[in-house]
């Protein structure tokens, strides 16, 4: 068996729902310091091996998205950078940087609640997570408690606004 490849663990018990619900938790942790609220998690088999939220603020870093903490949490919990087997499930639409990390991690699955209509590269203003001149492609599924998804983004800006 080549190390690089490990064989996939029994496929998840839970609906993509209940992975979505670990997410949104993420997102209102980000919510609770002030950081806009997306949440990601990274799910291999039943078991959740990364988890972020948004922390751009909060540590002065551009790159600080909930998918690349996620990303690189899995990353050291699985002692590998391809998280083959994984599934990410992220509140909002990825950008352009989270979808290229993706394609390099070769996460095979990304699961998300709602679009990004500003950034979003997974179908929305472009597909970077299905584009066939890469060497991985990942499947996508959109929409998952996308009204849920949608609300903590639109009370967030609109608490923001009236401030």
């Amino acid at each position: 068996m080549n190390p690089y490849y490990p064989a996939a663990p029994p496929a998840s018990t839970y609906p993509d729902e209940h992975w979505m619900q670990e997410a949104i938790k993420e997102a209102r942790k980000a919510e609770a310091i002030g950081e806009v609220p997306i949440g990601a998690v990274v799910v291999l088999g039943d078991e959740i091996v990364g988890r972020g939220h948004n922390l751009r603020e909060s540590i002065r870093d551009g790159t600080a998205h909930a998918e690349m903490i996620a990303i690189r949490e899995a990353s050291r919990t699985l002692d590998a950078w391809r998280l083959l087997h994984c599934r990410l499930y992220v509140t909002l639409e990825p950008c352009p940087m989270c979808s290229g990390a993706i394609v390099q991690c070769r996460i095979p699955r990304v699961i998300y609640g709602a679009a990004d209509p500003k950034a979003g590269c997974a179908g929305t203003l472009m597909n970077l997570l299905q584009e066939p001149r890469f060497n991985h492609r990942a499947d996508v599924v959109s929409g998952v408690l996308r009204e849920e998804c949608a609300a903590l983004l639109t009370e967030f800006f609109r608490r923001l606004r009236k401030k």
